[in-house]
């Protein structure tokens, strides 16, 4: 397993690397496009639509990218759509993650359909805009989710259940602590601190995430980060429901020994719009 996992981690790294660093934006879109069209496909799966659907739903995503690609939005200041995204993905992330498991199959296929769809696509406008903004700036909103996973991994391990005795949500993922969230969040703000004397020094060229937001004040940033860290949990959660729902252990088995593409981006999904938010006001 972990022989599979390297290599899997290696050819992508391998494709997704020269694209976020060649000169000009357009082939990261299209890998990126590629991905989200195979997230839909996995969505349209594990929400119980057949072959023919699931490829459909995936093909619609990639088409919606090329549509908002070639309308110009890339380019465009969107901040009333940031703000909507931000509110729906807290309002509705705590509406999903309440009602619990056994609820989410009891809602109409169509509308599940559609949200995990429209999430998807405006995750990949989120991400095309934070690429046009700076290598900078995007690769600190992925650090931020990274940190936060492998923060949460590491105190988990160490201190789960012995300082809170209750699972942050046992019948969704069992295996997540609220100790994992408090170390996650404590490496976030590390990161921050780090990332913002990096910018600092002036070796970064565009500003990060961290810089941006810390224009207006310390208090400010913190607040920030930590909102962010725990909506890269519900991002988290609310997938893990809907593949226990679906009785599925990973999305697919597209990206051999890490599971699906979903599987990977999950926690990306509500932090992107959410850093455009903060930055388009």
């Amino acid at each position: 397993m972990l022989k599979q996992r390297v290599i899997t981690a290696l050819l992508l790294l391998m494709v997704l690397l020269p694209a976020l660093f060649y000169s000009r934006p357009e082939p990261f879109f299209v890998i990126a496009g590629v991905f989200i069209g195979a997230a839909g496909w996995e969505w349209a799966r594990l929400n119980g639509l057949g072959v023919l659907m699931s490829w459909l739903s995936g093909g619609v995503c990639v088409l919606l990218c090329a549509l908002m690609w070639w309308s110009g939005l890339l380019g465009a200041a969107l901040p009333r759509l940031w703000l909507v995204t931000g509110c729906a993905w807290v309002l509705l992330g705590a509406w999903i993650l309440r009602a619990g498991v056994p609820a989410w199959a009891s809602y109409a296929r169509s509308v599940r359909l559609v949200l995990g769809l429209a999430a998807l696509c405006v995750t990949w406008l989120a991400v095309a805009q934070a690429r046009l903004i700076g290598i900078n700036f995007l690769l600190s909103v992925f650090a931020l989710v990274w940190m936060a996973d492998i923060g949460a991994y590491f105190s988990g391990r160490a201190f789960g259940g012995k300082i809170c005795h209750s699972k942050l949500a046992a019948s969704i993922s069992p295996g997540k602590s609220w100790e994992g969230v408090w170390g996650g969040m404590a490496g976030v703000i590390l990161l921050a601190l780090l990332w913002r004397y990096v910018d600092a020094a002036g070796g970064a060229g565009a500003p990060s995430l961290y810089t941006q937001i810390g224009s207006r004040g310390w208090g400010f940033l913190m607040i920030s980060i930590i909102f962010m860290a725990a909506m890269s949990v519900v991002g988290d959660l609310v997938e893990s429901l809907v593949k226990r729902s679906a009785g599925a252990k990973d999305s697919s088995a597209l990206l051999p020994g890490h599971g699906g593409v979903l599987d990977r981006v999950d926690a990306l999904l509500p932090t992107l719009p959410l850093a455009m938010m903060l930055v388009s006001f």
